[in-house]
């Protein structure tokens, strides 16, 4: 008897979940999918799908797993911005001798009306706030805040699906835990509310958090954003088909 192909899936975006429960129904294949276990609820659904939380401790270990589990395809679904991951992922995948394939949400591009200052890393954000604005909304995710902590004189509205650790260093303002999918009309608000006068967004891609985006062309707020760090060489695709094509063409 044949043993099933084995797909391991590392993810914490929602597109981890729904790549593992399609192929789960593609016969022979059996797929597990790894969520980094930076949000302390993920999204997982009441699909008969497998999983596992945390970390693998570097290429190593991912290595370890791979070989322990007899892995024999390696899907990366992982956030645009959890760059050492995918370069771990590259690694353990070469040493182990299996396919890897990388899923990626096409970046956001500016579009006409936009106003975007776009620079490379958080750091380069917090440089470009001073005189930008005095209410900025920040939603760049609880990693990131201690970065943004020492700028003076101004106000932040952050926005995170868990709170910072107790003892981070947080900018002053208001924190809102919430998670996506957001409308138009209640980001429109939420920026006209608190008189927001400037964003501070990483460019994540995708349809959940698009929305703000689309309110500060309308309001006329400028948008730093803060492009995506550089990911491993490899095989790319950016939609769910190409994803579970490739597992049936392997």
């Amino acid at each position: 008897m044949n043993h099933k192909k084995r797909v391991l899936i590392l993810g914490g975006t929602t597109e981890a979940v729904a790549i593992a429960t399609q192929i789960n129904q593609i016969p022979g294949v059996e797929a597990i999918a790894s969520l980094a276990g930076r949000t302390q609820q993920p999204v997982t659904q009441t699909n008969p799908v497998s999983f596992r939380i945390g970390g693998f401790g570097g290429v190593a270990g991912l290595a370890d797993y791979l070989s322990q589990e007899h892995i024999d395809l390696l899907i990366d679904a992982t956030h645009p911005f959890a760059a050492q991951i995918s370069f771990n992922a590259a690694q353990a995948a070469s040493k182990s001798g299996i396919p890897r394939l990388m899923l990626i949400r096409p970046p956001w591009k500016p579009v006409l009306g936009d106003d975007w200052i776009e620079v490379n890393t958080n750091q380069a954000a917090a440089k470009t706030l001073p005189g930008l604005a005095e209410r900025i909304f920040l939603t760049i995710g609880r990693q990131e805040l201690p970065t943004y902590s020492y700028v003076k004189n101004i106000w932040f509205l952050m926005r995170m699906i868990d709170p910072p650790e107790p003892n981070l260093p947080i900018p002053p303002g208001q924190l809102i835990l919430q998670r996506g999918p957001f409308s138009l009309e209640s980001e429109r608000s939420l920026l006209q509310e608190h008189k927001i006068g400037a964003i501070v967004s990483k460019n994540s891609g995708g349809d959940a958090t698009y929305a703000k985006i689309i309110a500060a062309r309308e309001l006329g707020i400028t948008v730093v954003m803060v492009q995506r760090p550089p990911v491993p060489e490899g095989e790319i695709v950016t939609d769910l088909e190409s994803v579970i094509s490739w597992v049936k063409n392997q």
